[in-house]
């Protein structure tokens, strides 16, 4: 699939080149906030990422000064003032049931944006700089790997603003980090920087800069989209399935798992170009 075919977005842009597709938060004059269309943009282009064959990695980062400041409180906060929920054009409520129901389709609304990242086939890498403030933990939280600028600044910034943080954030960051920094840092609200994001395992590599942390990031996906796309894939697949099951049961499900997809001619090209000591060439086929 060429950037051409992907559907058109004001806020987000796509680059694929060898099989890694680079998605920009490209709204830089706002500090990459996330306004209406942000929220229905990124679950079709990461649903149509995550099925084309041609890409194996996709790589989220930040144009601008910021990876993002997270929700865009000017475009959405008389709305959450006013209990309306986040869905334009809609006629008044009947009800006040009628109320609750669209501000709960509202927040499902939003939700569904950063489940397409977790739910993605495809290894998701974040690469972090300047701001992660609000719902850009919510979104890195759903990536796989995350990557930081030295100067990036964190917070899950939604205790301060008297909300509670209802898009990932509460969700997987416990099973990121340990309970306790969950705790300390959600209850607060704090800012905290790259070095205590690292140290407590929210993120793996600290990098000098914008620049630097993408460069990472590249390399890492380049390294990724090498190996065989099906081991690759399968890999990630087996380690979600894992998730709440015993270890007996996830042994059954990776013994499952490698009895329909282990005979396969990237495994016979890995053994092949083995012998005749030369790179693979992986078709996820």
């Amino acid at each position: 699939m060429s950037t051409s075919q992907l559907p058109q977005s004001d806020v987000i842009s796509v680059v694929i080149d060898s099989h890694i597709a680079t998605l920009w938060l490209d709204r830089p004059e706002a500090r990459n906030a996330f306004a209406a269309d942000f929220w229905a943009d990124l679950p079709v282009i990461m649903e149509r990422l995550g099925t084309d064959p041609d890409v194996r990695v996709v790589v989220i980062a930040g144009r601008g000064e910021a990876f993002t400041v997270g929700i865009d409180l000017k475009a959405f906060g008389p709305a959450l003032i006013g209990g309306a929920g986040l869905t334009e054009g809609t006629e008044p409520p009947r009800s006040e049931v009628e109320a609750r129901q669209r501000l709960y389709q509202s927040v499902k609304h939003l939700q569904r944006a950063f489940n397409s990242i977790a739910d993605c086939p495809k290894p998701v890498i974040a690469a972090v700089h300047g701001y992660c403030i609000g719902a850009g933990i919510d979104l890195i939280t759903a990536c796989d790997i995350r990557f930081s600028a030295q100067d990036t600044v964190f917070s899950v910034r939604e205790t301060q603003m008297a909300m509670v943080a209802d898009v990932g954030t509460l969700q997987r960051l416990p099973k990121i980090i340990d309970p306790g920094r969950v705790a300390e840092i959600v209850y607060t609200g704090k800012n905290f920087d790259a070095a205590e994001a690292l140290e407590m395992g929210l993120i793996s590599r600290v990098a000098s800069d914008a620049s630097g942390v993408q460069v990472e990031a590249r390399h890492l996906a380049e390294a990724i989209a090498a190996n065989s796309p099906l081991a690759v894939q399968g890999s990630k697949a087996v380690l979600k399935a894992g998730e709440g099951r015993s270890v007996k049961e996830a042994l059954d499900y990776v013994a499952l798992w490698n009895a329909s997809f282990i005979t396969s001619n990237d495994l016979t090209e890995a053994v092949t170009s083995f012998i005749e000591k030369r790179p693979p060439e992986f078709t996820g086929s």
